[in-house]
């Protein structure tokens, strides 16, 4: 049951076309440094410059006080965490920089192990999230989208908003919104 004991899941395949087991539950402090790396890992998989990920450090980097605050969930087969997301509420809207922030909730990290991309494991936890959003009548969730991943979010069913700018001077993201059913 999403959201509220952990879900195993039988049906994700391996880029090999094996089956593996996966699990996806919610995170634990103990989870963070892994988390951290698979958030860097999985934007390096999109050749950024270098430069960007001092930009975003603190945007990629997984604390203790994070997870305190926000709900974030994990999935794991036998040997890895392959992927996770979080989902935070925004009780004002707000600038952040030159970005508006609208008030509500937002799918703010949405990584897959690179191990594991192309795999079915975002599919996997955009379900998970869609389920756990439906049980705590959360309606929608805003998403600001990498270049990379808009074809993701289409084939998700998320709505595109428009463009909005980035923490990268110059550069622009999608914002999106992904209604829970």
């Amino acid at each position: 049951m999403a959201g509220g004991s952990p879900e195993h899941l039988r049906d994700g395949h391996s880029k090999g076309g094996s089956q593996m087991n996966m699990l996806i539950r919610r995170a634990h402090p103990e989870d963070c440094a892994e988390l951290t790396l698979l958030s860097f890992a999985s934007k390096r998989y999109w050749n950024y410059p270098e430069k960007y990920f001092e930009i975003w450090k603190s945007e990629l980097t997984i604390t203790v006080e994070y997870m305190r605050a926000n709900r974030v969930f994990l999935a794991e087969n036998e040997q890895d965490i392959i992927g996770y997301f979080s989902i935070v509420e925004v009780k004002d809207a707000f600038w952040a920089g030159k970005v508006f922030i609208n008030k509500g909730f937002w799918l703010e990290h949405m990584y897959v192990n690179p191990r594991y991309i192309k795999c079915g494991i975002g599919t996997k936890l955009i379900n998970y999230a869609k389920n756990y959003c439906h049980q705590q009548k959360i309606h929608f969730l805003y998403i600001f989208v990498d270049p990379n991943a808009n074809g993701f979010y289409d084939k998700m069913g998320a709505a595109y908003l428009g463009e909005s700018l980035s923490s990268i001077d110059g550069r622009m993201v999608s914002e999106y919104r992904l209604d829970i059913e």
